[in-house]
């Protein structure tokens, strides 16, 4: 027996049992799709950022709020970042409620902060997608792979069973066929925890910076005549 050979990765893996090749193949697909996540979310927390930075500097540089709700309109749904969009829904519903008669300062403040608030709390969910899935993968995976690995350790004892010496040639494939499983569950998993932490502290900056905005905003709207 070619104990090299039978200890090679593709051969590992094509000689698995059926159980333990599922769930290196569920591994697998889990991976790829968390990866898929990942460069998704790379791109979409960097142009959220470069959004954010854009407007705020389109904003404090720009005294003339209607020209700026104006130029903001003018932009498509997709080319309009998130913070852009919560300025839209409070500068609108300020000035719609300015128009109504009957209603004093405080309430169209107090009406100006919950639609802002309201926008603020879809961009944010826009920006956490997906970011649930990337800390399954990271806290599951490893334990799917022990389960492989747990599982292909049994077949291996079982097939000892029968032989009376048990020899390296013998026992090396079946361990080995185990921990490729729990392998390829921390391959799954590191990515995911590492790519989860980071953009849940980008997230959390610009959710700051939201509201940050809003008060900010807030107190430039109840300085208008």
């Amino acid at each position: 027996m070619n104990l090299l050979q039978d200890l090679s990765f593709i051969h590992l893996i094509t000689n698995a049992s059926v159980p333990v090749q599922l769930v290196m193949g569920l591994l697998l697909a889990v991976s790829l799709l968390s990866w898929w996540y990942i460069f998704l979310k790379l791109f979409a927390v960097r142009l959220a950022v470069k959004r954010t930075r854009e407007f705020e500097d389109a904003f404090w540089n720009n005294p003339n709020l209607v020209a700026l709700y104006q130029q903001a309109t003018t932009h498509t749904r997709h080319d309009q970042g998130a913070l852009e969009h919560i300025f839209s829904a409070g500068f609108n519903e300020f000035v719609k409620l300015k128009k109504t008669h009957g209603v004093d300062s405080a309430a169209i403040m107090d009406g100006t902060r919950r639609a802002m608030r309201a926008r603020y709390q879809r961009e944010m969910d826009d920006l956490e997608s997906h970011l649930s899935f990337l800390a399954t993968v990271g806290s599951v995976s490893p334990y799917v792979g022990l389960l492989g690995t747990v599982w292909g350790i049994m077949n291996a004892f079982r097939g000892l069973s029968s032989v009376g010496q048990a020899t390296l040639a013998q026992v090396a494939p079946g361990i080995a066929e185990a921990l490729v499983a729990t392998a390829m569950g921390l391959f799954a998993a590191i990515p995911a925890v590492v790519a989860y932490n980071r953009y849940v502290h980008d997230v959390s900056r610009l959710s700051t910076r939201f509201e940050s905005f809003i008060e900010e905003f807030s107190n430039v709207l109840q300085r208008q005549p």
